[in-house]
């Protein structure tokens, strides 16, 4: 059963109370963080561990797996907790295990972590970590270039488990300190009104036009996925209300299925939140959220600009109508209900860009505002049994959030973890830069495969980690800024959202329209096109990630890529003979890879 269903033997009774109360002391603590001053590394990122593990392990699960999770996370939290009774302790051990007790708790964490992570996304990830460990151990056995010199098991898992690194690690620090609290606001925001707003602004916006039906579908999930950052999650809640009124319009299938699917994809390239990934850019970059915000910012609106073109060159296509009048939402209801987002989503902004305080402190102050407007209805009524239930539903969908995305992170931890214990993160870059002559273009492909290969089997964001590790010391090596380098990786970790034979966004998407998953697929590559051409163009235009340093250039590196876009989408959804259609595509590609010189 998933974490975002519900859990059958928790909805009344004690233990609904449980995990009601366990829900809100992660929300506290998780918050609480941001304005309690410096807490000891190893006291916060252990704690965090606290709090996925039930979550994970637990909720949602039956039988012998319920039982097995109640002794797991009973494992996992004692390990966590005797972590930060003595954390003074490990301290001056300097990551080495004194004893055999210490190496067993050790062995505790890492296979509660891989477990969770089990039960959360699947095998995947936890096979990757479960070989990383593997060859930690024993790649000492390994002849040749890619086996290592070897490391005592006190100091291997005394580095993963009680330094500050790995499990502890880099990675941590953004699941527990910046990702937690931007997921609490888009549980806030989603649990009151601000969804429905999202949905009337897109259907005013669009919902007369030509097509109109799948650019409300655009416009809502660009609008939803910048809280949200989850193409699953995306598709599942605005593809509930665009997906039927797009087939009752005689949309074909496909094309609305594909439509949802790739709009859906791009939240997590949306600012202002984007998803997961974007937190643990900035660390790795160093670059201040708000930079990676406007380094993203023109991409992302390049790519929605293509999947608009393809929907318009569909719709005329197809003839495809835009909403009937009483479809669409009364002028009252759009300007009432879209203060739901736009106030918490003003706060925001204006804590990072007039405050100067850190996202997170902002993210703070938009969900103390969002908390405050669950009050109200968009009958502008205050109704207090409304708003609490309201609440429940916000803290019961943060806390589980916050421990799918913990679970993930943990484990990607471990595999960076065991990456710099080896060195095989360095050897790996060595291959790349070997295979591909020492070019850059070769590496670029090089990567983009790895993490189209990768993605397939794990989310986006362990996929970004992981390729970015190994491959991103590589590209920077080659020339591209550090950014760049990252920001290119994050955009091919989400091809496997849209490409076959892993899509997760197109399985959805397809099972809620009742179309062949395939036909969907294809669609939708067709109307993404913009999410495997827009990396090339931010490397052959360096300046359209440069919005805060030089607007002016990167607008017009913009808009010279957004017309090859146009040209290219064009030329794969119209019907006009081939030739103009190839001459249009050669054009158009031109146009995105001819660096402005």
């Amino acid at each position: 059963m998933s974490l975002t269903t519900p859990d059958p033997a928790a909805q009344a009774g004690p233990a609904r109370l449980f995990w009601l109360g366990l829900a809100l002391a992660s929300v506290v603590f998780h918050i609480g963080l941001v304005f309690w001053g410096l807490v000891p590394n190893l006291v916060s990122r252990p704690m965090h561990l606290v709090f996925v593990l039930p979550w994970v392990l637990i909720w949602g699960q039956a039988g012998l797996m319920r039982h097995s999770g109640y002794v797991l996370a009973g494992l996992g939290v004692g390990a966590a907790l005797w972590v930060v009774l003595n954390r003074n302790m490990l301290g001056d051990q300097y990551g080495f295990l004194e004893g055999q007790g210490q190496v067993a708790i050790a062995a505790v964490l890492i296979l509660v972590v891989l477990e969770a992570a089990r039960r959360a996304i699947g095998w995947p990830l936890p096979l990757v970590a479960a070989i990383a460990l593997l060859y930690g151990l024993f790649g000492q056995y390994i002849p040749g270039r890619f086996g290592h010199s070897g490391t005592p098991i006190e100091s291997f898992l005394g580095t993963l488990t009680i330094a500050e690194g790995a499990l502890w690690g880099s990675l941590t620090q953004v699941s527990v300190n910046v990702v937690a609290i931007f997921v609490i606001f888009g549980g806030v925001l989603n649990a009151g009104e601000a969804g429905q707003g999202f949905m009337n602004v897109a259907a005013a916006a669009a919902g007369r036009l030509r097509g109109g039906a799948a650019k409300v579908s655009v416009l809502s999930s660009a609008l939803f996925g910048s809280i949200s950052g989850s193409a699953s999650a995306n598709v599942a809640s605005t593809g509930a209300v665009t997906l039927p009124a797009m087939e009752k319009l005689g949309y074909p299938k496909r094309i609305a299925g594909a439509v949802e699917a790739v709009a859906s994809s791009g939240g997590q390239i949306m600012p202002p939140l984007m998803g997961a990934g974007a937190f643990v850019m900035v660390e790795l970059t160093g670059v201040p959220y708000t930079g990676v915000m406007a380094a993203a910012a023109l991409p992302a609106l390049l790519y929605f600009w293509a999947v608009w073109v393809g929907i318009d060159g569909y719709a005329a296509r197809f003839d495809l109508r835009g909403l009937a009048d009483a479809d669409r939402p009364a002028r009252r209801d759009v300007i009432i209900t879209s203060g739901f987002f736009l106030v918490p989503f003003l706060i925001l902004l204006w804590g990072m860009f007039v405050m100067r305080v850190t996202p997170q402190y902002a993210a703070c102050l938009s969900i103390f505002a969002g908390a405050a407007l669950l009050l109200l209805g968009s009958d502008l009524r205050v109704n207090l049994a409304r708003a609490l239930e309201r609440a429940e539903t916000a803290l019961m969908t943060a806390a589980r959030q916050v421990a799918l995305i913990g679970a993930i992170i943990f484990c990607a931890s471990l595999v960076i973890g065991v990456l710099g214990v080896t060195g095989l993160g360095v050897k790996i870059t060595s291959l790349i830069l070997s295979a591909s002559g020492g070019m850059l273009w070769p590496s670029l492909l090089l990567t983009a495969c790895a993490c189209l290969i990768l993605g397939m089997e794990v989310p986006t964001t362990a996929a970004y980690v992981i390729c970015v590790s190994v491959a991103g010391p590589a590209l920077i090596e080659l020339g591209m800024e550090p950014l760049q380098a990252h920001l290119f990786v994050f955009w091919y970790a989400l091809l496997s959202t849209i490409t076959p034979p892993v899509c997760g966004a197109v399985f959805i998407a397809a099972g809620m329209i009742g179309e062949n998953w395939l036909r969907v697929a294809l669609t939708a590559m067709t109307l993404g096109v913009g999410l495997y051409l827009i990396p090339l163009g931010m490397v052959a235009n360096p300046g359209i990630t440069a919005l805060a340093e030089a607007p002016g250039w990167a607008v017009l590196a913009m808009v010279k890529v957004g017309a090859g876009l146009a040209l290219v989408s064009l030329s794969l959804v119209l019907k006009k003979g081939w030739p103009l259609r190839a001459a249009a595509f050669a054009a158009g590609l031109f146009l995105i890879l001819w660096p402005m010189s």
